[in-house]
């Protein structure tokens, strides 16, 4: 039997490992689940959805905050459908086909740079200090920012590389990020509870909160934690997304399938391998190898901020997702990311 289709035992570890970490306080609480390409194998939640509220347990269809994995279950996805339409050439600089980007820094970048952390863009920072308020005022500010390096001589994670994607698929598919997300990936993967927020109020209260919000005073639900995302109106490449376990095993299912579906399995074998030859960290497109696995384990993931991970595997033929708000108690990510490996390798065995 391959390793993929062995069973969890339930997935009593797995839960037992969680529980412990919400009672030990690294999170309030926890949904996960664990598949292969046919359906999941084990799923289940742990914790409260806030220490405030003690009565309200997470459960499995509870929504959260995905932070970065917006970078995936989004921007990632949406590329994908161009390339595999023929409307991207990932090699081609920008400036030769994207009217915003001739003459700017980012003329001589790639589509490749951008999902690989290559490109050169300067790192994180508080984009209305830099370009205000206005959206179309960030969209040229970031457009115009020099380059840290030229284009495929260092890694250097940056939201502003999904950030500055997003507006390309937006401008090559000739609509909003959220609708194209919805309409090319979500829809037809039947990812019934996957959106950018705010959310509605007749989902919110399933919304697992994060931080408290300095003008409230109360904790977020339902609405963007990412600072850039809420400057942007909630939805841009960065972060935005809310979603729940279940759709996202059914976004995950797909890449351990080589029939046709959604997204091509050229498009996901390219994705999930190095892409950066010699450079460290190693990057495939958006996704990268699992921490202390290296390369070679064929273990892809992607984190978010907010608590949040996933994890692919076509060689084993085992997915993963781990969703908590451990920003509702800590913004210390040490005790998640020990939570994370311990998980990684219960899941993955």
């Amino acid at each position: 039997m391959a390793v993929g289709s062995e069973p969890l035992e339930r997935g009593e570890p797995l839960e037992r490992l969680l529980g412990e970490a919400a009672r030990a306080g690294a999170y309030p609480g926890a949904a996960w689940a664990v598949g292969d390409a046919r359906g999941t194998l084990a799923e289940g939640a742990v914790g409260v959805l806030d220490p405030a509220r003690p009565e309200e347990p997470v459960r499995t269809d509870t929504l959260f905050d995905v932070a970065s994995l917006t970078k995936i279950l989004a921007v990632w996805a949406v590329t994908g459908t161009l390339v595999d339409a023929g409307k991207l050439d990932l090699s081609a600089p920008l400036g030769s086909f994207w009217p915003e980007a001739a003459g700017r820094p980012l003329a001589e970048a790639t589509a490749l740079h951008l999902l690989t952390h290559t490109a050169g863009l300067p790192l994180r920072a508080n984009l209305r200090n830099l370009y205000g308020s206005d959206p179309q005022d960030v969209r040229d500010g970031v457009l115009a920012e020099p380059l840290r390096h030229r284009p495929g001589a260092e890694v250097a994670y940056t939201d502003r590389a999904a950030l500055v994607l997003g507006y390309l698929v937006e401008h090559l598919a000739g609509g909003p990020l959220p609708r194209l997300a919805a309409e090319r990936v979500w829809a037809p993967l039947a990812m019934t509870e996957t959106r950018y927020g705010p959310l509605p109020p007749a989902v919110r209260e399933r919304c697992a909160p994060t931080e408290y919000d300095e003008e409230t005073g109360a904790p977020l639900r339902g609405t963007v934690h990412d600072f850039s995302a809420r400057l942007l109106g909630g939805a841009c490449g960065i972060a935005g997304v809310f979603t729940t376990t279940a759709d996202i095993g059914r976004f995950l299912r797909p890449l351990l399938d080589p029939r046709p579906g959604v997204l091509s399995a050229d498009w996901t074998a390219a994705s999930l391998r190095v892409r950066t030859g010699e450079l460290t960290p190693p990057r495939g497109l958006f996704w990268h190898p699992a921490p202390g696995t290296g390369p070679s384990e064929d273990l892809w993931t992607h984190t978010g901020f907010t608590g949040t991970g996933m994890w692919v595997s076509p060689a084993r033929g085992r997915w993963a997702v781990l969703l908590t708000n451990r920003l509702r108690l800590t913004r210390d990510p040490g005790p998640l990311a020990r939570v994370r490996d311990a998980f990684r390798a219960l899941a993955f065995p």
